[in-house]
């Protein structure tokens, strides 16, 4: 329990990464990890699609910037990127999805890497050309919906910031 904990409040979003590529062996680590998120009734209904290829990555990352509306590299030039995706028919589908993304962050940091939730994924995979990626990856768009997108890489100088203080009353008692 001790290290889980330690993992849990030292885990922080990055948004800077380096050139380093994602070693496989901690990438199948942390793909594992998602693998064994909690799922309404043991479904494992969520996908997980890794992207690893530099022009594909930019042609998604530009897709996100399009929906986002801001002229960023919103993957933040991390190496990998993981499309989390919800299946619709699930009992809980978001719920599903959210915990698969909780635990790739988790995991990202145990093995020592960065990583950051981004979101737009669902805007995104509801434009045409997020159909036809969908469909491209073999996955039916009117079933699954994007639920978020972990990016994952070795971090840059400053790419991660101190946590903040826990607010007093994050947790009330009844």
């Amino acid at each position: 329990m001790k290290e889980t904990l330690v993992d849990i409040k030292g885990r922080r979003s990055c948004r800077k990464y380096t050139a380093e590529p994602v070693d496989r062996a901690e990438l199948e680590k942390v793909l594992e990890a998602g693998t064994y998120a909690p799922t309404g009734h043991g479904s494992q209904s969520p996908r997980m699609v890794v992207v690893t290829n530099a022009s594909q990555l930019r042609e998604l990352s530009l897709l996100n910037e399009r929906v986002w509306g801001k002229a960023i590299d919103p993957f933040y030039g991390a190496p990998v990127a993981v499309f989390v995706l919800a299946d619709k028919e699930a009992p809980t589908p978001l719920q599903d999805a959210s915990l698969v993304m909780g635990n790739l962050m988790l995991a990202a940091h145990a093995v020592g890497l960065g990583s950051c939730w981004i979101n737009r994924g669902k805007e995104m995979f509801e434009l045409p050309e997020g159909r036809a990626i969908m469909e491209r990856w073999g996955i039916d768009p009117t079933r699954y919906e994007g639920l978020g997108i972990c990016i994952l890489g070795h971090p840059a100088e400053g790419g991660i910031t101190n946590a903040k203080p826990r607010k007093a009353d994050y947790v009330i008692y009844v």
